[in-house]
């Protein structure tokens, strides 16, 4: 099985997080933010991954720390878990509705960190969640991860809509990019 934990230990915040990435989509997350352990739970279902997270962060400042340091975390998590990344499909990507909401996601498991995001989001707040913190958790991962990543907005007016789709999206898009469908470096480089 492909997965890894990671420690990431700051000033700011104290994560502990599992992933497995042949998982069947189970979660335990607590962040200490209603809404991203709502989205993160969601993330993990649409993927099939395994995630087990625990996030002690500074909350009585606010979520941006606690938000980017676990896109940080699951990014390790999940390079290392992918490894070389031997045999997997490398891209995946989806169109998917949420009520409302129409979003893009498109992931290459490249080796080069990279997001690029165009999301209208019309509120600056869901719940108490900072809606711009959405785009800080997808470079997170993305750098992390070393993957190249596309988010788009096709439609939508609902906050909660527009960013629970690019969650779902970019987890199903994430899922069929490191699904193995062989032995080779899916690369003429040879490594990723």
């Amino acid at each position: 099985m492909r997965t890894a934990t990671i420690n990431r230990k700051t000033a700011e915040t104290d994560i502990s997080l599992t992933l497995n990435i042949d998982g069947e989509g189970k979660a335990d997350i607590q962040t200490g933010c209603g809404f991203l352990d709502h989205i993160l739970t969601l993330f993990a279902h649409h993927g099939s991954f395994d995630v087990t997270l625990s996030c002690q962060g500074d909350t009585e400042v606010d979520y941006h720390h606690t938000t980017e340091d676990v896109g940080i975390a699951l990014g390790d998590a999940l390079r290392a878990a992918l490894g070389d990344c031997r045999g997997i499909v490398r891209y995946g990507d989806i169109t998917l509705p949420m009520d409302e909401a129409l979003l893009l996601a498109a992931v290459d498991v490249s080796g080069r960190g990279m997001a690029v995001l165009a999301l209208d989001i019309p509120t600056e707040k869901v719940g108490d969640f900072d809606t711009e913190l959405v785009n800080e958790f997808f470079f997170a991962l993305a750098r992390r991860a070393n993957l190249t990543l596309h988010i788009r907005q096709l439609a939508g007016l609902n906050s909660h809509h527009i960013i629970e789709g690019a969650f779902k999206a970019t987890a199903r898009a994430l899922r069929a990019a490191v699904k193995q469908e062989g032995d080779k470096i899916p690369s003429t480089k040879g490594v990723l």
